[in-house]
């Protein structure tokens, strides 16, 4: 069994294939957490904490004169606001009298098999023989507001999911303020804080710093996770590297708003809350209605950050995506963007499709600018009827000619985004976030759709599933091009007003949910601006994500770098553009650009138009070889050998597969010197005594991995190579 209760010491023990997570229910009911971290059995280490009396720690009124025991500084399970925890907490609710206070003791458990799901949200799955559930019910004896603490074990997956259910079962309306996913308190502050900033055309940053006094945390108040901080952090022991030392990753599965918080207290115990970002939240909850928190997940390794990276690419790949493209090989597409952005018609593409056809492309995306008024990002969107002038005839009559090419055809939408100019904000003003009185705020020239509306859902979703219906589309990229302001909605009352950004989400998930169920043969690609969503609950629907809009190959180092702490290579939408890149300017080879975008789900975004027969064999090479090594990319183990940021001569990573036998390595030289240094890539994960060919050349795996592999001297700037080495029978 996954989850032990004692019955005796009133011990939790949830355990994984390599992990443990402990509780205890104390006192009067008062529900501590004990320890998180390497696998144990059911002993209970309660004796580890520590009581003694506090000075200005308050205690609960049932110790009467015992001072020893305080929710101010003891380790708890889910902190309630109001009630003597002064620190970061996870639930503050007003109750009908106006006090802000909750006071959630433990009432009873049960465990079910498999792992539990979430009505109307994204969440890890696993059956009967994968996973297991644990429920804790809590309540709030004063009040009736019970409390549904959901524990969820994968254990292969060494994850454990957690998520809340906040039920009103007083007689009055009382409002949620605050609503975390998870709490997770440590006992000493020695850690660092690991997490991924950006901006749009740079996401995903990697940065560290140690945990200091106080409260520090990431956040997103945009609408959706955001370019600015991706909803996943680790945090590890100060001497964490890359292979070893104790890390533990969280992250939360929603694109929404968020907040992931740290605070270290008065006496050194940090403590970690995820969820719902609270600003501009408030959830009017009624007698007999629950709220149900979106799901955090935790991950422990002491096996560095490799371990923490491994560990979530397993649970995705395994646990989270779906549908048949989950394992089914993804087509090598080119967009039409960069090629063309708005200026094109019926020939230019077909154009595009002939040459994409030469070089053994299989599918042409069409982007923006194929609907309504849409020759620029002034007017349109909303308007999801094509534009057949445009297309010089019906779209069907497009996707039949390229089709009969050989290629697959894929469509650009951005269903959550209206136009001032455009017919349906014309008929359905209303249809728009926008506060009464005020002009409103812009982005992209273009308005948010209020998603937080069924009606509104029902509406685009009708319009797009035509297209879908008509069309023999097989791939959508789903596009969400501005952080959302302007919170009003016309469709909810005045007290409701704060419930707008998780009503959206709900809307959008729906949305997605009957689009991968109406139509299971479209691999569907998320996109917000590139990486702005990239995120967990987006990957449950869209098994991948436009990575980044910033296509420059030296850029997208860092970029796939920080992304691959927590998602896997097949998730990472990469392509190959052109140069000089238009986002940056830089110029870089034509096989350098191709080595970067095949970490990731392959293709091109260029006009072939305007490459030499030379760049087209090159790029007949390219697509040849991803497809030979697509099994290995996808789904081998992703090692990250050096750092964009720590060594500025070289940038490598490696795909091994699962039984050994491959590697395939690659290296891209970053910075060239006269009298150049060696450059030493020393590989990872091959089995020490395998001997491994790569020409005519064998090496030993502990050749490869303790003494390395010499990079050639570079002939050009940003030169790169991939080696590819195979094990000896």
């Amino acid at each position: 069994m996954a989850i032990l209760f004692n019955q005796e010491t009133q011990v939790f023990t949830l355990q994984t294939k390599n992990s443990a997570y402990q509780m205890k229910v104390a006192d009067y009911g008062v529900l501590l957490h004990l320890y998180y971290g390497k696998r144990i059995d059911d002993c209970d280490l309660s004796y580890l904490i520590q009581r003694t009396d506090r000075g200005f720690c308050g205690n609960p009124y049932e110790m009467q004169t015992d001072r020893t025991f305080s929710l101010d500084y003891f380790p708890q399970e889910y902190s309630c606001f109001g009630i003597g925890d002064y620190r970061t907490d996870c639930v503050k609710i007003i109750n009908a009298n106006g006090s802000c206070a909750v006071d959630y003791r433990y009432h009873s458990y049960r465990i079910e098999e498999g792992k539990y799901s979430l009505q109307g949200l994204p969440a890890f799955y696993g059956d009967k023989t994968q996973g297991e559930t644990l429920v804790i019910e809590m309540e709030d004896k004063n009040t009736g507001m019970k409390l549904e603490l959901l524990y969820g074990i994968l254990s292969e997956a060494d994850m454990i999911t957690r998520a809340a259910r906040i039920i009103n079962d007083s007689t009055e309306t009382i409002h949620v303020m605050r609503a975390m996913s998870m709490c997770l308190d440590f006992p000493n502050d020695q850690l660092d804080w690991v997490h991924f900033y950006g901006k749009h055309t740079m996401e995903r940053e990697f940065q560290r710093s140690r945990l200091i006094h106080g409260r520090q945390s990431i956040c997103s108040e945009r609408g959706t996770s955001s370019h600015q901080h991706n909803p996943f952090v680790i945090l590890c022991d100060p001497m964490t590297s890359e292979d070893w030392g104790e890390c533990y990753g969280f992250g939360l599965v929603y694109s929404g708003s968020f907040l992931a918080e740290a605070e270290v207290d008065q006496f050194h115990q940090p403590r970690l809350v995820m969820g719902i970002s609270p600003e501009e939240f408030n959830w009017q909850l009624k007698p007999g209605e629950d709220f149900l928190t979106p799901e955090a997940v935790m991950v422990y390794s002491e096996e560095g950050f490799t371990g923490i990276s491994h560990k979530f690419h397993y649970a995705i790949t395994n646990h989270l995506l779906r549908g048949e493209w989950k394992d089914k090989r993804r087509p090598i597409l080119i967009n039409n963007w960069e090629a063309t952005y708005f200026d094109f018609n019926r020939d230019k593409l077909l154009e595009i499709a002939r040459a994409a056809k030469n070089v053994n492309i299989e599918m042409l995306v069409l982007d923006d600018g194929w609907f309504g008024k849409r020759d620029s990002d002034f007017s349109g969107l909303g308007d999801w009827i094509v534009n057949e002038k445009k297309l010089g005839g019906t779209l069907k009559a497009l996707a039949e000619e390229i089709n009969a090419m050989g290629l697959k055809f894929g469509l650009w939408f951005e269903p959550e985004m209206i136009s001032e100019d455009s017919n349906l904000y014309r008929e359905h003003p209303d249809w728009a976030l926008r506060i009464p009185g005020r002009p409103g705020n812009v982005a992209r020239s273009q308005f948010v759709l209020d998603f937080s509306r069924p009606e509104v859902v029902d509406g685009i979703q009708e319009m797009m599933f035509k297209i879908l219906d008509e069309v023999n589309i097989e791939y959508v990229k789903w596009d969400f091009n501005r952080s959302i302001s302007n919170y009003f909605s016309s469709g909810l009352p005045v007290e409701r007003q704060g419930e707008i950004g998780y009503r959206y989400m709900l809307g959008l998930y729906r949305f997605l949910e009957n689009l991968i169920t109406r139509y299971p043969y479209i691999l569907l690609e998320g996109c917000s601006g590139g990486g702005g969503r990239f995120d967990l609950g987006m990957l449950y629907y869209s098994p991948q994500i436009w990575c980044s809009d910033d296509t420059d190959a030296i850029e997208r180092l860092k970029i796939q770098y920080g992304t691959s702490f927590a998602y896997p290579v097949s998730t990472v939408g990469s392509h190959v553009s052109a140069s000089p890149n238009h986002q940056t300017r830089r110029r870089t080879p034509l096989e350098t650009r191709g080595t970067v975008a095949m970490a990731g789900s392959f293709g091109y975004e260029l006009d072939l138009s305007r490459m030499t027969e030379e760049e087209q064999e090159i790029i007949r090479h390219q697509v040849e070889e991803y497809k030979q090594n697509y099994e290995l990319i996808h789904n081998g183990k992703y090692y990250r050998l050096s750092s964009p940021y720590e060594d500025c001569r070289a940038t490598a990573w490696a795909f091994v597969s699962e039984d050994k036998k491959e590697c395939l390595l690659c290296a891209v030289i970053t910075k060239l010197q006269a009298n150049p240094d060696a450059v030493i890539i020393k590989l990872k994960g091959l089995e020490p005594k395998r001997r491994y060919r790569i020409s005519d050349k064998v090496y030993t795996g502990e050749a490869l991995m303790y003494g390395g592999y010499l990079l050639p001297i570079p002939d050009e700037e940003y030169q790169s190579w991939r080696f590819y080495f195979r094990a000896e029978e």
